[in-house]
């Protein structure tokens, strides 16, 4: 026990000196005299920028009536705490760099990586997960992500949700992806909008197209809904259900079904309530929108209702469409048609649904 006990304080030699010089009432050049050294040496002690040699020591003994060994056991004494304490700066700083290019504290309540209290090996853990060789590299979404970000919170937990969805895509196989096939096959993932159970259906018929389905929540600081990347040749659909609703499920769905149909290159990691203002953004949302229901039969459907849409009204022209009136629901809201106070009873949970293939 009694090895781990640490010193409450460490004194600078030089202040136990001037202590000294001061009970005797003795003067930096009296004591330079006292020794015959020059009144410097004296001075560069006190102020802690010379160390007492064992010369030094000897001498101190000898003016002040102590022990040498005394002198250099403060000198040792102190020495050790410096090199201490700059080794705990140096923790501090690699703990920093950490901290810096990954959300630790997520990666660890996640299980996505280790806890340890070794630095050594929780730096292994982070660079591992972030697939780079040591810290000082720095991470990135991937080479063709189509925007330049600062290592800031936000992007770094983006990082380390797109690592988390790539891990997960690569512990299974999916079918080869024919992209001419999968646009034919549209009309059968549209089939199951029409009830919530069939959602169960979405992610085995993803996987015969040869399209990774993957569902992450989302991380603190992030605001994601979906992404689609490719892992080599086949294509990613990664949900997070933020919004975990059947209106947000389909849209979200569809939105980035619409990136792969239309053969839009690079990461799209899309946040669907602030999107991006690009042709790609908007090409995608409008095939996702067109998709669940055709403009003409909408267009019809609100003209014929408006200004007011029962709940009956929505049922009904849902059976017509084959969609969840869910689906219709939240159209209507995004349109400002329906306030998103009423009729929630329609937009029901998908989570239940999808419990398998949640990471959690």
């Amino acid at each position: 026990m009694g090895n781990n006990l640490k010193a409450a304080r460490v004194s600078q030699p030089g202040r136990i000196l001037k202590r000294e010089l001061e009970a005797r009432g003795w003067t930096q050049k009296d004591l330079a005299n006292i020794m015959n050294r020059p009144p410097q040496v004296i001075n560069e002690i006190i102020k802690g920028t010379k160390q007492i040699t064992p010369e030094t020591a000897i001498e101190l003994s000898k003016a002040f009536g102590t022990s040498a060994k005394f002198w250099q056991n403060l000198e040792a004494n102190y020495q050790l705490f410096l090199a201490k304490k700059q080794e705990s700066d140096s923790d501090i700083q690699r703990r920093s760099r950490l901290y810096t290019i990954a959300p630790v504290t997520e990666l660890i309540k996640c299980q996505w990586i280790k806890p340890t209290d070794s630095l050594d090996k929780l730096e292994q853990e982070i660079c591992d997960f972030l697939g780079i060789k040591n810290t000082l590299q720095e991470p990135v979404l991937g080479a063709n992500f189509r925007h330049n970000h600062q290592l800031n919170p936000e992007y770094t937990s983006l990082i380390a949700w797109k690592r988390r969805v790539e891990f997960l895509a690569k512990q299974y196989q999916v079918a080869d992806f024919n992209l001419e096939q999968f646009k034919l096959e549209i009309t059968r993932i549209l089939s199951c909008a029409e009830e919530e159970e069939m959602i169960t259906r979405i992610p085995k018929i993803l996987e015969e197209l040869g399209v990774y389905f993957i569902i992450v929540p989302h991380l603190n600081k992030t605001y994601l809904d979906g992404a689609t990347f490719p892992i080599n040749d086949n294509p990613v659909i990664a949900l997070t259900l933020r919004y975990n609703r059947i209106d947000s499920f389909w849209f979200t769905l569809m939105h980035e079904i619409g990136h792969i149909v239309a053969e839009h290159e690079g990461i799209y990691l899309d946040n669907l309530t602030d999107l991006e203002d690009n042709k790609e953004e908007v090409e995608a949302n409008t095939l996702a929108k067109n998709w669940l229901i055709t403009p003409d039969t909408f267009s019809n459907f609100v003209q014929e209702n408006q200004p007011k849409f029962s709940g009956k009204v929505i049922s009904d022209f849902a059976k017509t469409q084959k969609r969840h009136p869910g689906i219709i629901l939240g159209r209507l809201q995004y349109e400002k048609l329906v306030d998103y106070k009423n009729l929630r009873k329609y937009l029901v949970k998908v989570s239940p649904y999808l419990s398998n293939w949640i990471d959690n």
